[in-house]
């Protein structure tokens, strides 16, 4: 798929509870229970969601990923989806949620059979993933995982040593190790990073990774070096899973306004399919046949079911409608540039990363991850936190996601610095 309509893919991540609740469809309210700690107090397994092809693993995968969930309430979480028919699960050392799987395993043995289990972790170099695996598996209380991630690949190495990381001998031996040791049935990477497209593009040529992760949104231009990155994974057959969609006033957890009316004018789609904005980005980021799952993370129970929902009724979205799409959400104000490629920094003539920044900001304001985000920041060099000679009118204009910058990076140092 090498123009718009094929881009449409990805969702965007962390719904907003206000939004998407605002139009729980009548067919939602029918296909899921009332009461959702039946989930809890029972693992009965549910007929699985549609699944999608991991590229070259040959493995199908539902094409909804239940992502991690800070806090107590996410064991809830984790057995009602599993209820509802997801069978792939995110998680990762840094979001402290390996536990809460563990008890699950140990509560119930053969949950773990059933799902497709990703986790990741920060090695610098590629001696340090054995090891790191070894934890992760003992946190998890599980001896394999289904995919083993390389997290943020990108964040603390430059372009060349992150496509260095996953071309190289070495990164291969450790690969092959991994997988004949049967502690992970696959690797790869997950990233960021505004080359990210550049570094998909060596991965899958280089034909050793299984997989990636990647930030992205379904209106992601087509003459992109991530796009093209994209294509050249597809045809290589490495496995895209989507992650960080898009987050702000539109779809952030607080959104700000009267949103879905506003956002239903502008798209008449929605209201003619019955969706909420939410599930008709779904529907514009599920069209894009590259992407095997978008990884979401579902805070309640209200978003599992309308996602499931948004799912069983998934038609794919014309071209003219993922521009409407895309108009209304940027014109309620993102605060995370998922097509982030570091033009913003450019044309303002600055060395600031404005994109990890704003970033970092929506991990803080919309996500919840207050702790990550304030560390994340800290461990930036100086240079890529100070803005302050930037032109910030000139890097909206560059931004594909049009991110209001003197607005956003006045918040990233009151909350963040």
């Amino acid at each position: 798929m090498r123009n718009q309509e094929s881009n449409r893919r990805e969702f965007i991540q962390h719904a907003s509870v206000a939004t998407t609740a605002a139009v729980t469809t009548a067919r939602a309210n029918a296909q899921t229970p009332a009461v959702a700690d039946d989930a809890q107090k029972n693992d009965a397994p549910a007929k699985p969601l549609t699944r999608r092809k991991l590229g070259k693993t040959g493995v199908e995968i539902t094409m909804l990923n239940q992502g991690a969930v800070r806090g107590q309430g996410y064991d809830r979480i984790l057995r009602f989806a599993y209820s509802q028919g997801i069978r792939t699960f995110d998680t990762a050392k840094v979001y402290g949620t390996e536990p809460q799987f563990k008890k699950w395993f140990e509560q119930s043995p053969e949950v773990r059979k059933e799902i497709f289990l990703v986790t990741k972790d920060m090695p610098k170099k590629v001696t340090d993933m054995i090891a790191m695996l070894d934890q992760r598996l003992e946190t998890l209380g599980t001896d394999y995982v289904d995919l083993f991630f390389i997290h943020g690949l990108g964040d603390q190495h430059s372009t060349d040593q992150a496509i260095e990381m996953v071309t190289s001998k070495e990164f291969k031996e450790t690969a092959d190790k991994i997988r004949k040791s049967g502690k992970a049935r696959f690797v790869g990477f997950s990233s960021h990073h505004k080359d990210r497209g550049l570094i998909i593009e060596a991965a899958a040529k280089a034909g050793i990774a299984d997989a990636v992760m990647l930030q992205y949104t379904p209106w992601l231009e087509k003459d992109s070096q991530l796009n093209k990155g994209l294509d050249v994974a597809h045809e290589k057959g490495l496995g895209l899973i989507t992650m960080k969609h898009i987050a702000g006033q539109f779809f952030g957890d607080k959104p700000k306004g009267n949103v879905l009316d506003d956002v239903q004018q502008k798209v008449p789609m929605l209201k003619e399919r019955n969706l909420s904005p939410f599930q008709g980005l779904l529907h514009a980021i599920w069209t894009d046949e590259r992407i095997a799952s978008s990884c979401i993370s579902m805070r309640n129970t209200d978003q599992v079911r309308q996602n499931i929902d948004a799912l069983a009724r998934f038609e794919p979205v014309k071209t003219a409608m993922i521009e409407q799409l895309r108009d209304a959400a940027l014109a309620h104000g993102p605060t995370l540039c998922a097509d982030c490629d570091g033009r913003c920094s450019k044309a303002a003539g600055t060395k600031a990363e404005l994109g990890v920044l704003t970033r970092y900001l929506t991990y803080h304001q919309h996500l919840g991850d207050r702790q990550v985000a304030r560390k994340q920041y800290a461990e930036l060099a100086a240079e890529a936190r100070d803005w302050s000679d930037a032109d910030l009118v000139a890097a909206r204009a560059a931004c594909p996601n049009n991110l209001d910058f003197s607005s956003l990076l006045p918040q990233v140092d009151e909350h963040l610095a």
